[in-house]
């Protein structure tokens, strides 16, 4: 059984002769009450700022916990918005790589197409040039026929004066007259 301090003081001793004094065991009772009083007091305190400081302690806990796993969650986050960048960066990278070859496989057919078409003028400048060398030569070795076989008409030597009135007389051109 637990004794109180309430038991101290209200405890009572039986009287024997030449027993103790009952006022200085009253007195003594009553201190020894009083202290325990106190120290339950204080130990009920502890208790109970002991109990508080369990509560903090595991609300810190939990607290803690959550943090971690909200760390733990945002880092998995970022390693997966990281490898989502790269993937997409080289998805962009390879899609840009495939547009330049494709710019430079039009360029270069352009280029070629370019180069045929040149060829090409050059070709038909050549033989134009050509064509119309022999057409001059065609047109002198004519001229030189018809001189041998055509001799060149002379033409009086008439002064400007006399051949203005028959040009205004007639319609037809003076070398046609003759």
């Amino acid at each position: 059984m637990r004794i109180t301090p309430i038991d101290i003081a209200h405890k009572n001793f039986g009287k024997k002769m030449f027993g103790l004094d009952p006022e200085e065991v009253a007195d003594f009772l009553q201190q020894i009450a009083s202290q325990m009083e106190t120290l339950i007091h204080e130990r009920n305190s502890l208790k109970e700022s002991l109990r508080e400081k369990d509560l903090a302690n595991a609300e810190y806990k939990e607290r803690d916990k959550v943090l971690k796993e909200t760390i733990s969650t945002a880092s998995q986050m970022a390693e997966r918005l990281r490898q989502d960048s790269e993937r997409e960066g080289k998805l962009i990278i390879v899609d840009a790589q495939q547009k330049a070859e494709m710019i430079i496989r039009d360029s270069r057919d352009s280029l070629k197409k370019m180069y045929q078409e040149m060829t090409e003028l050059k070709r038909a400048r050549m033989q134009f040039e050509a064509n119309l060398k022999a057409l001059a030569q065609a047109h002198l070795t004519l001229l030189e026929q018809g001189e041998k076989y055509m001799p060149q008409m002379q033409l009086p030597n008439l002064s400007v004066s006399e051949t203005a009135p028959i040009a205004r007389s007639s319609s037809v051109s003076p070398l046609a007259a003759e």
